[in-house]
């Protein structure tokens, strides 16, 4: 078995020739205009997957809603997103993520558009759960990304691409208001969430064209077996089975939620079909785990090919408590806004909730430049710390506050939430290169359990007890964080030939 570094070969890695330095408007070096085309390939898929949220009041108004069924889209907004990011985790590794973004976007634009002109609540309830597959899309740029710059920059360059890209919400709360008056009548709405929808689909043809998998000359590495997976000891593979149980549990709770119990959307007897449905699929997940993982497990793992499954399961929760209270937070914040606050109309409300979703402009690429700079470890640490206390001082916002202080306040706690997990993903392409889709997938699956565990949670209890039970489960985290170890020397990749790769990773 012959063995070659990468760690001074920047065609393979995606190196960028100024070292740690990162020239963005450098349009001519193609890993920066990668770069622009998948933050932007990003930002459209949050914003046709949230554009609904900012024109709540209106659909509410259009079908009549209940608030219990305005929480219930909220919910089926998320709840597809779990098993999509896995899904499509696997596709990106076997397939490259120029084709996987390209049709992602092409699929939810026709679904963005058909969710325009629903007429019914089933409708929307059935097409805003389809959207869902569409939050999948940011697991697809960051295996984009990790394979065009080496790990020095690595950390900044996802925090722009998920910064960036999360943006869209924001642009969605600030522009899609005021885009339905322009439109005017009763379904200027209608036509403001087409019109994303029909950009969406038009760019999946423009990604299609202009992207590449690599940059020239170098290797794509593909996972050895498809399904799930590979570990590298049985400790870890159990532990990643029972990783897996709490993407189920919440798909349950959702379908809870959704029966009689709930906003009785579905009948008891279909609540209890998709629970054995859930079932089945577990037990054939297991199955395909292991028959990813039993032959090489029982001959033995080489040491170089060694990783800890321990450090993917951190960031899985450490990205529940950071993206999947943004989605959550993002999904009301408008609606809290205007119910705490009498004097604001719904353009107001949204554009003020903006703000914590336009933190992303500089806060998740500031946590990857903290990443690498600071150390990812203590960076992570330090960033959940805040979050926790964040979310506590949301909690007490009240009627009786200045708004422009409540602004700030969620902007504070925002700037938390993002740069976290701008740190989670600057560790992401370290782990194991050729897994790195599958590993973002279920890392970006975690967040997605967060937001259906606190939107569920919300729909219980008021908004400062929402608030402050965000800013406990923080803390848990945070503890749970202590255990990551930082990632340091190479990791190696083996080609078919036997060649082995090594990658520096810190």
């Amino acid at each position: 078995m012959s063995t070659e570094s990468l760690s001074n070969q920047p065609s393979s890695t995606g190196q960028a020739s100024t070292g740690q330095g990162i020239n963005l408007f450098k349009l001519s070096d193609p890993k920066i205009k990668t770069l622009h085309i998948t933050w932007f390939a990003f930002f459209l898929t949050f914003m046709v997957w949230f554009n609904h949220a900012p024109l709540l009041v209106f659909i509410k108004e259009a079908f009549d809603l209940t608030s219990q069924q305005v929480k219930a889209l909220m919910i089926l907004n998320v709840a597809l997103t779990i098993p999509a990011r896995i899904l499509i985790g696997i596709l990106v590794d076997k397939i490259g993520p120029r084709k996987v973004y390209s049709g992602l976007l092409i699929t939810s634009g026709i679904i963005c558009i058909a969710f325009a002109f629903a007429q019914t609540y089933q409708q929307l309830a059935l097409l805003r759960f389809l959207m869902g597959f569409v939050g999948a899309g940011f697991v697809i740029g960051i295996r984009m990304v990790g394979e065009w710059f080496p790990h020095k920059s690595v950390g900044i360059a996802e925090g722009i691409y998920g910064g960036w890209g999360n943006f869209g919400s924001a642009a969605s709360a600030m522009l899609l208001p005021t885009l339905a008056l322009l439109y005017g009548g009763e379904d200027g709405w209608r036509y403001a969430i087409a019109t994303t929808g029909v950009i969406a689909g038009l760019y999946g043809f423009f990604y299609y064209r202009v992207a590449r998998n690599t940059p020239k000359g170098s290797t794509y590495f593909k996972p050895k077996k498809s399904g799930g997976l590979e570990v590298t000891s049985r400790k870890d593979l159990y532990f990643y089975l029972l990783m897996n149980i709490p993407m189920y549990i919440a798909l349950g709770v959702l379908s809870w939620k959704l029966s009689p119990s709930g906003v009785a959307l579905l009948s008891t007897n279909v609540m209890y079909g998709i629970w054995l449905v859930l079932a089945v699929l577990f037990v054939y997940q297991c199955q395909k785990i292991w028959h990813v993982n039993c032959e090489h497990l029982t001959h033995g793992v080489p040491e170089q090919d060694k990783y800890k499954f321990k450090q993917v399961a951190i960031l899985n929760w450490a990205y529940f408590v950071t993206f999947g209270s943004e989605l959550a937070v993002v999904s009301m914040l408008p609606l809290f806004f205007l119910e705490t606050f009498d004097s604001l109309s719904p353009v107001k409300a949204g554009f003020l909730a903006s703000g914590f979703a336009f933190m992303n402009l500089v806060a998740r690429p500031t946590g990857g430049w903290f990443s690498d700079h600071f150390g990812r470890r203590k960076t992570m640490l330090i960033l959940i710390g805040g979050l926790g206390l964040g979310y506590g001082l949301l909690s007490q916002i009240d009627s009786g506050w200045w708004i422009p202080l409540a602004v700030i306040s969620t902007m504070i706690c925002s700037f938390f939430v993002q740069a976290g997990e701008g740190a989670v993903f600057a560790i992401v392409p370290l782990i194991k290169r050729r897994m790195t889709g599958q590993i973002a997938g279920m890392t970006g699956a975690y967040g997605n359990v967060g937001a259906v565990t606190y939107l569920t949670i919300l729909s219980f209890v008021d908004y400062s007890t929402f608030f402050m039970l965000i800013g406990a489960s923080a803390l848990i985290v945070f503890g749970i964080a202590m255990m990551l170890e930082e990632p340091k020397g190479q990791i190696s990749e083996v080609l078919p030939d036997g060649t082995v790769h090594m990658i520096d990773v810190g």
